[in-house]
């Protein structure tokens, strides 16, 4: 199997995994809406969903990691591009993997203890409160801060890089270069949704924005993917 092949079809698996294991988090879950709910709520919810809930967390969180052989192949099969756009390429794209899984890991490992302490009937007030304390101050800083924000700009900035790669290289037409840098902005935006005086509630249009940068981001990572088996 060559390079541009295994590339090909793990662009495929990646965001087939990502979009499966979100959408059965969002039929089983309420994820992400549930996020809004009162931290005791969320906690019952989950403990509900028993170990198969956090199997699909960290099913989840695994398709994060996905990204980092994606990139690396993405790079190495685009060897007729610029080398310091490559470079940049697959050290920010490791990076987004990296910090997309920081920000989901919480959920199949930190979550469930949180859980079993807001769950025990022998918990005293002061024990709830300090869950709450915790499962928030977890939720702004790997999710919002470290999987989101960073996240969200780190594979904002790989679209880029790796559309930049597309353009310049010989192997595909330049049309799909020029889809990923359209699309990167919207990550680039969306990772502002709660900078500065956004960090309370958060920024609308930044938020409205995400869903539809995963959307044409599965979507281009496909074509891609397809791309590169059929010239293989």
């Amino acid at each position: 199997m060559t390079t541009q092949v295994l590339t090909g079809l793990l662009l495929l698996v990646l965001p087939v995994a990502y979009n499966l294991f979100f959408t059965l988090l969002a039929r089983g879950f309420d994820y992400p809406d549930i996020l809004r709910q009162p931290t005791g709520q969320v906690l019952a919810r989950f403990t509900a969903g028993g170990s198969r809930l956090v199997l699909l967390w960290w099913g989840f969180a695994m398709s994060a990691v996905l990204l980092a052989p994606a990139v690396v192949l993405v790079s190495a099969t685009l060897a007729d591009a610029d080398r310091t756009v490559l470079a940049l390429a697959t050290a920010i794209g490791l990076l987004a993997a990296l910090v997309q899984f920081l920000g989901l890991v919480r959920w199949p490992f930190a979550v469930p203890h949180l859980a079993r302490l807001a769950g025990d009937p022998a918990a005293t007030p002061a024990t709830r409160h300090a869950v709450e304390v915790v499962f928030q101050t977890l939720n702004r800083y790997l999710g919002v801060a470290v999987g989101e924000h960073l996240g969200y700009l780190f594979t904002g900035l790989w679209t880029a890089l790796a559309g930049i790669a597309l353009i310049q290289s010989d192997l595909l037409p330049p049309l799909f270069g020029v889809v990923a840098l359209v699309l990167a902005p919207l990550f680039v935006l969306g990772s502002l949704e709660f900078v500065g005086p956004f960090e309370p509630g958060g920024w609308k249009l930044a938020g409205t924005l995400v869903p539809f940068a995963y959307i044409g981001w599965s979507i281009w990572l496909v074509a891609l993917g397809i791309g590169l088996l059929l010239t293989a």
